[in-house]
């Protein structure tokens, strides 16, 4: 029977890339995530603390599985530095089988010894 647990896609922006490396690091070394690209250079234009404010920020693009997300998302809190981290998760409706295949694997939780 074909694995067809939910695949999500998340977005979180970092102030920095040295904080989007460490957050990317330990969510795939954790099995968190199968697999986060970082994307700097981006320019976030928002509204904080009743100011509108413009900062370059470097974005994560984080593949993982909606029975991962809550330990992800308890992860990604601990780890970042802002008050408020961006955290947004779509589910991926169309993508190629065999990739979404490989994110189920890498993020299933290792087996326990016994």
């Amino acid at each position: 029977m074909a694995d067809t647990r939910p695949v999500l896609l998340c977005y979180c922006t970092c102030p920095d890339t040295g904080s989007a490396r460490r957050i990317a690091e330990a969510l795939v070394a954790e099995r968190l995530a199968a697999c986060v690209n970082q994307l700097p250079g981006i320019v976030s234009t928002y509204r904080w603390q009743g100011e509108v404010t413009t900062d370059s920020e470097c974005l994560l693009l984080i593949k993982t599985t909606a029975a991962r997300f809550e330990a992800l998302r308890t992860r990604l809190l601990a780890l970042h530095p802002y008050d408020l981290p961006e955290l947004i998760a779509v589910p991926v409706e169309h993508a190629h089988p065999p990739y979404l295949a490989w994110v189920r694997e890498a993020t299933a939780e290792a087996p326990q010894d016994c």
